[in-house]
């Protein structure tokens, strides 16, 4: 089947059947990358993306589901400049391997759509999925305060 997805503010069409996960139609159908698989039962949070700002876990959204518009790592940033998000991410040095980040952060701006000004325990509630091997809880809690106030500064 033909799917025309609105991804990152752009039309993409993907010729895949209806039943594929949206995690494998943006990275072999589209070669977006940035969304990573982890688990494939959405226990880790590494597919993470955006849905009309909901975060929802991609492997587990079938293409037919796929409806509204859809934000990827790759979409987060302006052409040419990081998130504010990216910018506290790469400061307080998040990441280590490196493989949780983007569904860390699309979590993360889920979050800070919803509440501009989190506490640490809107922070841990929304974060509670999103597993992250190396442990950095810490760095990703210090950087989403941080980009919290990037963000309330403008």
């Amino acid at each position: 089947m033909s799917f025309t997805l609105s991804i990152n503010g752009t039309p993409r069409q993907v010729d895949l059947p209806d039943d594929v996960p949206l995690l494998w139609a943006l990275r072999d159908g589209l070669g977006l990358t940035g969304t990573k698989f982890g688990c494939g039962v959405a226990a880790c949070g590494a597919c993470t993306v955006l849905i009309d700002g909901q975060a929802v876990r991609s492997c587990q959204v079938p293409l037919s589901d796929a409806v509204g518009e859809i934000t990827t790592i790759e979409g987060l940033g302006q052409p040419g400049a990081l998130a504010p998000l990216q910018e506290a991410w790469v400061r307080h040095q998040v990441a280590q391997c490196g493989y949780c980040q983007s569904g860390q952060i699309m979590q993360a701006a889920a979050l800070l759509a919803q509440v501009p000004e989190p506490t640490d325990q809107d922070i841990d509630d929304a974060m509670q999925g999103n597993l992250c091997r190396c442990g950095t809880y810490p760095r990703i809690r210090a950087a989403i305060l941080d980009a919290a106030q990037m963000m309330k500064a403008g």
